[in-house]
């Protein structure tokens, strides 16, 4: 299976509205994550998350934090985790899911958002990341 069609199951099984999978990239400058898959994401925020360094947006703070990021309300975050154009989803609650390989080293981060506000507790981001380990490896 590929990432696309996991993203969209996942997406589905989780009452989720739109989605993305970047995966860890070794490149010239260093290594960075980048978009493989999306889901119900518009054209500006797939090309403005085609690339995202450690520590940039939600994604980039998974990774750099090494757990989940979320947000109950992309709309009206005020915390900094979240980059102005993900307002552009028009979705609210939001995760950013870190997906570990077998040694444990950081592979991807699965994106997830929600219609309506939403407060996850440790064990909703616990289930996430739990789920979130099925993403195919390829790609």
């Amino acid at each position: 299976m590929k990432s696309q069609d996991w993203l969209k199951d996942f997406l589905e099984s989780q009452g989720a509205v739109a989605g993305s999978v970047h995966q860890v990239a070794r490149r010239e400058e260093g290594e960075v994550l980048e978009l493989v898959a999306s889901v119900n994401l518009p054209p500006p925020v797939v090309e403005k998350t085609r690339l995202i360094p450690k520590g940039k947006g939600m994604a980039g703070l998974a990774w750099e934090r090494d757990r989940a990021v979320s947000t109950c309300n992309l709309q009206t975050d005020s915390s900094g985790d979240v980059r102005p154009g993900a307002k552009a989803v028009g979705a609210q609650a939001a995760v950013a899911i870190p997906v570990h390989d077998a040694g444990g080293s950081l592979r991807a981060v699965v994106g997830i958002a929600f219609l309506g506000e939403r407060d996850f507790s440790d064990d909703d981001l616990l289930a996430f990341e739990q789920k979130a380990k099925a993403l195919p490896g390829g790609g």
